[in-house]
């Protein structure tokens, strides 16, 4: 991507390496051609070149963070500095070079690494005869029929990234769900990855075009168009001829240029700039015409993740207190949009969490709020830090007149404000324990602590360890018993047993969960009666219980004839201990005494998804935003599983039964006894134990015993048609549809998806189909093509961006599958209560 230079040290000149491997790697494709066809290949240092040389396609490194990435891409031929306006795999980057290809097949232009697709043009097979790739003078990349050139089937104008040629469309499709072609910026200068700014067309029409930020905030308009150009950016037509088209297919603008010995661009640069540079030929450099905002304060989040913009300081950018830039070079000008990192890591993010000192909280004053909180029910600023500090992924929090903000991630927009400004608002930031200033006297009073204490420590040290191991001994000739449950504040840790110690830590693994003994368990929940029963399931019965001090708690009771042993108890304790996320059931305790297996959990007051959603008398409490908002949830909750956990967990099991929903309806993953994790970069792995649940397992996993992140995502996909239709998968017939993922792929091939929606629902949703096509992408049956759950949230954040056409899903060939593949709840009645049910079943 053409930019400033900014220099990486040694990481740049490893990539610089690594790419210099590309001009002694042989290809099979004579250089200088701009066609490449069926049977050819482009790899290492193989590029198109247009006709006139303008443009050239080949295969580019770059360096972001640790890894040396490879993408394809189109750039202007022999600038000093490489000028790439289009990435092919921006999303999927590879990383093998000497095994990485483009080839022509019967899916347009495929991208290869070894025998992996990771990327291609997606058009549909049922296109005829032999087809070749074109790279246009104009840098526009197309696939057309060899017998029927005029024709074009697929083009990259079509699928802009953050440039914006002459005869490129910027606008959106009237059929196909008003699909967007829109710009979306680099992330940053050595990152094609989608940044956090986009250029679309306004929803009027004739109103120009917008800058958004995250794809919602917008924050710059061009103005209303005249006939020739807009209103705010005049500039914009002195060398081009802009013009507007509407038809009853499409709405976009285009443009050409007026000189044809001018080259020119528009570019939405990774610090939500949007600029126009304009170069003569053969000069081999840029030069910028304008630039918008004309202010960089007018972008939201210029100062990038936690960054704070001040107008009036010397640096109208630097970084909040506890952060430091990310950037390995001085930052030049107002070029912030790297942001800033934690100088040191929280206490809960470290492996050794309990044994540092807490986190605490630095308070921001007179500051504009950051974008994107969440609201939480507090009444006070005291509940308000509780609930940010029970949560490890919350960064900071504010109690403000709109009551209990907390945000979550990396904080944007923080902005300070003048001292007379009404809507100065205070904002307290989470911060490692180091990074807290000392407090008056606090050193004064260390020292003379100091001074005192060691002198007692020396004094009774003796004492006090042979009281200890006096206390050992008692402990290993008596039983321990564990904590009362009934008196425990689960704000505190608490300690375990030597007898828990003995048979859950086997491996050396410190949960630090705390144990109870099975008879404050009992007491609990009035001795496991019938009245407190809420259900049960393979794993046993779960049962409602209360504390003394009013909190209630639901009680997990493994059976003795379980199929879940304990091997499975323990994996769930070791996994969910260690987890922290609102969409994840929190873990609050368990118990080992009396040769019982407990879990303790939150108690959830609206038992399970699967209670609701299969239910007639009960569907219509699931309104369409609380659908929504339960298949965004789900999402959240897998993808801290896959990605930002401390280890990468794969569910194994997800399922309705197995989402349970708080007080207002948010859903929280349960059972975790299936789960595996993988360390490092793994993600994959095989099994001859086959457990889940038919219905929701993927293919390879049902079939071969292979599961991986994309296990989930099939599942995922599952659960998303089931909350859109309020059918269960495995329980639902039609005529010509073996079950529900076959019903719902012969509704979308013949145009009908709007009616899979519940009846209950009403009249058909705008966003129907777009749900419909994620849902089909997860269920599709070969892995690679299911996208991963960041790009779920991707395309469930970005409402207008273009989904790909999904493939036909697993299961739907022929009824035999089905006959196989059967739930182990799937009786309709069936429904768990905040249950965190296992179903283990072998394949047949």
């Amino acid at each position: 991507m053409w930019q400033t230079k900014r220099h990486r040290g040694t990481g740049r000149s490893l990539c610089f390496t690594l790419c210099i491997l590309l001009w002694f790697m042989e290809g099979r494709l004579c250089l200088g051609s701009d066609i490449l066809s069926e049977g050819d290949s482009l790899s290492g240092s193989d590029t198109l070149i247009s006709e006139n040389g303008t443009f050239e396609m080949g295969f580019f490194c770059k360096k972001t963070g640790t890894s040396d990435n490879l993408y394809l891409g189109i750039w202007y031929k022999d600038f000093k500095e490489k000028t790439i306006v289009w990435v092919a795999n921006r999303r999927t980057p590879l990383r093998n070079m000497p095994s990485s290809r483009l080839e022509i097949s019967e899916d347009g232009i495929v991208l290869f690494e070894g025998f992996d697709k990771v990327w291609s043009s997606g058009m549909s097979s049922i296109y005829p005869g032999s087809f070749e790739a074109v790279l246009l003078d104009i840098g526009n990349l197309i696939v057309r029929d060899v017998s029927k050139p005029s024709i074009i089937l697929w083009q990259s104008f079509d699928h802009p990234t953050d440039t914006w040629l002459p005869g490129a469309k910027l606008g959106f499709h009237k059929v196909n769900n008003k699909r967007q072609r829109l710009l979306s910026s680099w992330k940053s200068a050595d990152d094609p990855s989608s940044g956090m700014f986009s250029v679309e067309l306004s929803p009027d029409e004739t109103d120009g075009y917008i800058l958004k930020w995250n794809m919602s905030d917008k924050y710059w308009w061009s103005g209303p168009w005249n006939g020739t150009g807009f209103g705010s950016v005049p500039e914009m037509s002195f060398i081009t001829n802009f013009s507007l088209v509407s038809n009853e297919n499409e709405t976009y603008y285009t443009y050409k240029i007026v000189n044809p010995s001018v080259l020119t661009m528009l570019r939405l640069m990774p610090s939500g700039m949007f600029q126009q540079f304009t170069s003569f030929k053969f000069f081999n450099n840029w030069d910028l015409l304008f630039s918008q905002p004309r202010n960089q304060n007018a972008v939201i989040a210029s100062c990038g993740a936690f960054g704070i913009f001040s107008e009036n300081s010397s640096t109208t950018c630097s970084c909040l207190k506890g952060f430091s830039s990310i950037s390995a070079e001085p930052i030049p000008g107002n070029d912030w949009f790297s942001g800033c990192g934690r100088k040191n890591h929280l206490q809960c993010e470290n492996s050794t969490s309990g044994k540092g000192k807490e986190d605490g909280y630095l308070k921001i004053s007179t500051i504009k709020l950051p974008a994107n909180s969440n609201v939480y029910l507090a009444q006070n600023d005291k509940q308000c830090k509780s609930a940010c500090t029970q949560n490890c992924t919350c960064t900071a929090y504010a109690f403000s007149d709109r009551g209990c903000l907390v945000w979550e991630g990396a904080l944007y927009d923080v902005r300070q404000l003048s001292n007379n400004d009404n809507s100065k608002q205070d904002l307290y930031l989470k911060v490692s324990n180091s990074d807290l200033p000392d407090t008056p006297g606090k050193r004064k009073i260390l020292e003379v602590a100091v001074a005192v204490l060691v002198p007692l420590v020396v004094l009774f040290s003796g004492g006090f360890i042979g009281c200890f191991y006096t206390r050992k001994i008692k402990q290993k000739g008596n039983k321990s018993s564990g904590q009362d449950l009934l008196s425990f504040d689960f704000s505190y840790s608490g300690n375990r047993t030597d007898d828990v110690t003995n048979r859950l830590e086997a491996g050396n693994e410190d949960f630090n969960l705390p144990m109870f003994s099975y008879a404050s368990v009992s007491k609990a929940t009035d001795d496991f009666s019938a009245e407190a029963k809420l259900g049960e399931g393979g794993f046993g019965a779960v049962y409602k219980g209360k504390l003394m001090n009013g909190q209630e708690i639901a009680v997990k009771r493994l059976s003795q004839r379980s199929a879940q042993g304990f091997i499975e108890f323990r994996n769930e304790i070791e996994l969910i201990a260690k987890l922290q996320h609102r969409n994840l059931v929190r873990l609050l305790g368990c118990s080992v005494d009396q040769d019982e297996s407990i879990l303790i959990y939150e108690y959830l007051p609206n038992k399970s998804l699967d209670f609701f959603l299969f239910d007639s008398k009960k569907q219509n409490i699931l309104e369409w935003a609380t659908r929504v908002r339960i298949i965004e949830g789900i999402a959240q909750g897998l993808v801290y599983l896959h990605e930002y956990s401390r280890l990468r967990i794969v569910h194994r099991d997800l399922k309705a039964s197995n989402i349970l929903l708080d007080s207002e309806m948010n859903p929280k993953i349960s059972d975790f006894g299936m789960a595996r994790m993988f360390g490092g970069n793994n993600s994959q792995a095989n099994t001859q134990r086959i457990v889940g649940t038919y219905g929701y397992m993927a293919p390879e996993y049902a079939m071969e015993g292979f599961f991986s992140i994309k296990s989930d995502v099939f599942s995922f996909g599952v659960l998303v048609l089931e909350i859109l239709s309020g059918k269960k998968n495995t329980g639902f017939y039609q005529k010509d549809s073996l079950n529900l993922l076959g019903h719902t792929w012969e509704l979308w091939t013949s145009n009908r998806g709007v009616t899979l929606l519940e009846p209950a629902l009403g009249s058909p949703k705008p966003s129907l189909l777009r749900y419909i096509n994620l849902g089909l992408l997860c269920v599709q049956e070969n892995p690679n093509d299911r996208p991963t759950m960041s790009t779920v949230i991707s395309m469930l954040k970005n409402e207008f961006a273009p989904l790909p056409a999904p493939k036909q899903p697993a299961f739907t060939l022929s009824r035999s599958l089905m006959n196989t593949a059967s739930s182990s709840n799937s009786t309709g009645g069936n429904y768990s209560v905040n249950s965190l049910t296992v179903s283990m079943v072998e394949p047949r």
